[in-house]
């Protein structure tokens, strides 16, 4: 034997009808809260910021430092270390 039974009804009337919780107010809260923070975060990404975090003036002392530092020239010198075996 086969039975289909068809209910026509919206969500919110199903949810009403199994006694779940109205979670409407609570999803609008999310939602703004994220719509707030993908509209802080695209004027992070705007081409004029993305410019001006790229062509800061200190950049180029900071890759200097960051490539001394690879390369291992960022040590203690040589001299310095003459000077600390004497003691």
């Amino acid at each position: 034997m086969k039975v289909n039974v068809e209910v026509d009804c919206t969500p919110q009337e199903a949810r009403q009808f199994f006694g779940l919780p109205d979670v409407q107010p609570m999803q609008n809260a999310v939602m703004e809260k994220l719509q707030q923070q993908l509209t802080s975060n695209i004027e992070k990404v705007a081409p004029e910021a993305l410019m001006q975090s790229w062509f800061d003036p200190k950049i180029a002392e900071r890759f200097q430092d960051m490539f001394v530092t690879m390369a291992g020239l960022g040590g203690t010198r040589s001299s310095d270390k003459k000077s600390g075996d004497k003691k």
